[in-house]
């Protein structure tokens, strides 16, 4: 696959809709890899204006009146980022080798273990010209751009409808924004698709040919999927591959211990799933290819397949870690998410939200119930659209207005879908509440739960317009942010240059006392055990099954991090201090179930 060419260990995840809806523009020129979220097409028209006013080129709208409107926004945007990148590199592949050049700034974030850095490393220190000029002239061919990665999740697909009221055939949100990127220049790149299988969409994949290899096995636009451990891995590629889609990367990412939306698993650890997938990548692979070759017709010349890549992602926070991670894990690349937020150079917070996040510590990011979706959200208490939210509802008008509407899914009140945080909902779903025949605990906490619904849509925009100087939606200026728990160990306004030194090493920005990632997502589950202590119905013997399963799935990943401490892969004795705190935590949830 093209992409993993680029000179980079670690790729940007794509956060929230907007912190990295241009990243690409900021460090693809240092070959770094990033994600754009492209399911937003209003936010996407809004910086199209945006930029091309700034490159002093004619900005055409491009109206709702016009046929697939959404895909075309996202077209146009998507091409305009690709050749305003290729610019950028033509710009670094030219400029002088001074102190403080784009060149040398991409050689300097390089990683000493690649190649390309140790000629650099020569070159700065070479006396000799004519072979100082020789190796000069093969640094510049060396310069690549880090890959535009795309983002759609999956079950934000709202569908369509024409004026007759009924669904447009490939209309609804996901399909669009496939066809956007699908029918968009870009190459090098990857499509990424989130939060779970949805049929439709991956069924519209086979309708382009640019998800094809060419006869070398390579793709222009190739396809991962974000997953939580390895039974989804399988079930999701072995959907696309006997469809004739192949799957080039699996992303993995904590279930719990990430931004965003979190889904968490039943009680599997990252380590443990990351040995599975170590385990058995080959047999994946395999499985993949041969349902994928199988897909074609007898008389077809199929060519061949790259190597299956496994990359990972969810609170890394240290070089130990990383290396954990690619070493022994034999991970091909890592993603380094939330630490970016802190990073203007290569993400779009504004200021004031910034400031909050610089502050935040590990009590001020909660999962919350703050999404639509009804999936649990890692969220920073304290951002500008928990006051919008809490505003409303002093003024006895809980919820929002719902101008974007890109998560109405809810049909419980009404024929049409609408949103969980829209004012509609809240109201009729309040007086269900009060109508009902719960306990007074019951319904406050019901209440509770249903005025944490925030306006995601606005909230996870607004802080690129507030950047840009545009406004998103009227009157909703309001910021929400969604970092994951490992934000709360970094506390600087930071440098691309030291963001990256941190990453590989070369300085340390981190502060104070921060557990290993494996623990803090193990402390995490262990919250969630508590909840589900408190939440579940033991009489109900399904329930208490599945209870029991939960606990004894992280028992037995304890279990297998002792084992991983005592052959010597992690060495910090903390980890396994922070182990046993956490195995007696776990038996002395047990013991209170074992009491009822």
């Amino acid at each position: 696959m093209k992409n993993s060419l680029s000179p980079h260990q670690f790729h940007i995840p794509v956060m929230g809709i907007a912190y990295t809806i241009d990243t690409p523009l900021k460090v693809a020129h240092y070959g770094i890899n990033s994600s754009i979220s492209i399911i937003e097409d209003h936010l996407i028209e809004k910086l199209r204006a945006y930029y091309y006013k700034l490159n002093d080129q004619e900005y055409v709208p491009i109206s709702k009146n016009v046929v697939n409107y959404r895909a075309k926004r996202i077209t146009d945007y998507l091409n305009l980022i690709g050749a305003e990148v290729k610019r950028k590199v033509e710009e670094v592949k030219t400029a002088a080798f001074s102190s403080t050049s784009e060149i040398t700034k991409y050689f300097e974030m390089l990683p000493e273990v690649f190649e390309l850095k140790q000629k650099y490393l020569q070159f700065i220190h070479l006396e000799d010209s004519s072979e100082k000029e020789k190796l000069e002239s093969e640094l510049r061919n060396q310069v690549k751009a880090g890959a535009i990665e795309v983002n759609i999740m999956t079950k934000v697909d709202r569908e369509q409808l024409d004026e007759n009221k009924e669904p447009i055939a490939n209309g609804s949100d996901a399909l669009q924004a496939l066809k956007g990127y699908a029918e968009s220049d870009l190459e090098n790149s990857t499509l990424v698709f989130s939060a779970g299988m949805n049929p439709r969409l991956f069924n519209y994949l086979s309708s382009f040919k640019t998800f094809q290899p060419d006869n070398d096995g390579n793709f222009k636009k190739a396809i991962a999927i974000k997953v939580s451990d390895y039974r989804s891995a399988l079930i999701q590629g072995k959907y696309l591959a006997k469809r004739g889609i192949w799957v080039s990367e699996f992303r993995i990412e904590s279930g719990l211990n990430c931004g965003g939306h979190a889904f968490a698993t039943d009680g599997f650890l990252l380590g443990p799933i990351m040995e599975e997938f170590k385990q058995k990548k080959k047999e994946l692979e395999t499985e993949l290819a041969s349902l994928y070759r199988s897909s074609f017709a007898e008389e077809t010349e199929i060519p061949a397949l790259p190597e299956l890549k496994i990359t990972v992602q969810g609170g890394i926070g240290t070089l130990e870690e990383d290396n954990l991670l690619k070493d022994y894990y034999e991970a091909d690349s890592t993603g380094w998410g939330s630490p970016f937020l802190l990073c203007p150079e290569a993400t779009n917070v504004d200021n004031e939200t910034l400031e909050k996040l610089q502050k935040a510590k590990e009590q001020d990011i909660v999962l919350s119930h703050s999404s639509p979706l009804g999936v649990r959200f890692n969220y920073l208490k304290g951002a500008s659209g928990e006051d919008f939210r809490r505003k409303n509802l002093l003024r006895n008008r809980p919820g929002s207005s719902c101008p974007e509407k890109l998560l109405e899914s809810n049909t419980e009140f009404t024929k049409e879908p609408i949103c969980t945080a829209s004012h509609k909902y809240q109201k009729l779903k309040m007086k269900q509440i009060q109508h009902s025949d719960l306990s007074a605990d019951a319904k406050a906490k019901a209440a509770n739960e249903l005025f944490q619904k925030e306006c995601l849509c606005t909230g996870l925009c607004n802080s690129v317009a507030k950047n840009y100087d545009f406004q998103f939606v009227k009157k909703m200026d309001f910021v929400t942010v969604c970092p994951g728990p490992n934000l709360a160990y970094f506390s600087g306004k930071y440098s691309l240059k030291e963001l990256i030194d941190h990453i590989y090493g070369r300085t340390n920005v981190l502060s104070g006392y921060r557990p290993h990632m494996f623990i803090k997502e193990l402390q995490l589950y262990i919250d969630h055990l508590k909840e589900l202590l408190d939440s579940t119905d033991f009489s109900n013997k399904r329930e208490a099954k599945k209870f029991d399963k939960f606990s004894q799935n992280l028992e037995e990943g304890i279990e297998y991090y002792k084992q991983i401490f005592f052959s010597n892969k992690i060495t910090e004795q903390q980890f396994l201090t922070d182990l046993l705190i956490c195995e007696s935590r776990i038996q002395e949830i047990c013991k209170k179930v074992e009491a009822a």
